[in-house]
C-alpha cells in the first residue's frame, strides 16, 4: 500500500466492511507509530483537540492550520496505514484544506457542522469532496454532526430527527460515513443505521458508551476515541508521576516503545 489512491480505496472498504473498523486515536508520530505497530490495526485517525493539546492549543479551530496540516503530514508519512485527519470544520475553507491535507498524503477526514444551517454544511461537504475528486483520490470524508453534543435541553426526538437528516443531506453530497459523537444508547444508535444504511453511521467510544460488540451488531461502520486515548496516555503518565513523588517506581511491565 504506496500510494495515496491505493490507501484511500482501502480506508473505504474497512468502512463498508461489515466488520466494525476500531480506530485509536493519534496525535503525533510516536503515537502513530506503536499504534500502527499493534496487531489489529488497520487504520489510524488523528484527533484534533490532543493535536491542538499537544502544541498548546485549545480545541476549536484555534491551532493555525499550517500548523495541523503539517502535524497530519508527519503522521502520514511515518506509517503504511491509511490516516484520516480530524479537520475540525475545515478552517474557513473545507475544499482547500482538504486538498491540502491530501498533498500530504491523508486519505480521508472528519468535517464538523458545528450545526451550521444545513445548506451551508452540505456546501462544505460538496467543496470537501470535491477536492478529493480534482486530486484523483477517492477521499473518504466523515461528515460530522454536532447534533447530539450539542443537544442541551431540546427534544430528544426532534435532536434525532435533525441528525438524520443532516446524515442523510451529508451522504447525499458524498460524504462516505455519518459520524454522531455523544453518548447515544441502543434506540438511538438503530434509529440512525435504520435510516442511513449499515456501515454509515460512525460512534465515538466514551465511558459509558456502548460495547463494541453491540456497535458491530446494530451495523455502526466505526467506532474511533478521539481524544480519549490521549487522556488514557495523560492518565498513565499522571500516575507515574503520583507513584515516583511518593516513593514508588516505574510500574511493572512497562514497555520500551520508543
Amino acid at each position: 500500500m504506496t500510494t495515496t489512491v491505493n490507501k484511500a480505496h482501502e480506508l473505504l472498504r474497512l468502512h463498508q466492511d461489515p466488520e466494525l473498523l476500531l480506530v485509536v486515536n493519534v496525535w503525533d508520530v510516536i503515537t502513530a507509530k506503536v499504534v500502527a505497530d499493534t496487531p489489529g490495526t488497520k487504520a489510524l485517525a488523528t484527533a484534533s483537540h490532543s493535536i491542538a493539546a499537544a502544541y498548546g492549543y485549545p480545541d476549536g479551530e484555534q491551532i493555525p492550520r499550517d500548523l495541523m496540516i503539517e502535524a497530519v503530514g508527519r503522521i502520514a508519512a511515518a506509517v503504511d496505514l491509511p490516516v484520516s485527519a480530524d479537520l475540525e470544520a475545515g478552517y474557513g475553507n473545507a475544499g482547500e484544506t482538504i486538498s491540502r491535507a491530501i498533498d500530504v498524503g491523508i486519505v480521508g477526514a472528519n468535517l464538523e457542522d458545528q450545526l451550521k444551517p444545513l445548506p451551508d454544511a452540505v456546501r462544505a461537504v460538496e467543496a470537501a469532496i470535491a477536492a478529493g475528486e480534482k486530486a484523483g483520490v477517492p477521499f473518504v470524508l466523515n461528515a460530522r454532526t454536532d447534533a447530539f453534543l450539542k443537544a442541551g435541553d431540546k427534544d430528544p426526538a426532534a435532536v434525532l430527527a435533525d441528525a438524520i437528516e443532516r446524515g442523510s443531506a451529508y451522504l447525499g453530497a458524498g460524504a462516505a460515513t455519518f459520524f454522531c459523537p455523544g453518548m447515544l444508547d441502543e434506540p438511538t444508535v438503530t434509529a440512525l443505521v435504520e435510516a442511513l444504511g449499515p456501515q454509515k453511521v460512525n460512534l465515538i467510544g466514551i465511558p459509558g458508551s456502548l460495547s463494541l460488540a453491540d456497535a458491530q451488531r446494530l451495523g455502526v461502520a466505526r467506532v474511533s476515541y478521539g481524544p480519549w486515548s490521549q487522556n488514557v496516555a495523560l492518565t498513565a503518565l499522571a500516575s507515574l508521576a503520583e507513584d515516583v513523588y511518593a516513593g514508588g517506581a516505574l510500574p511493572e511491565g512497562t514497555r520500551k516503545l520508543n
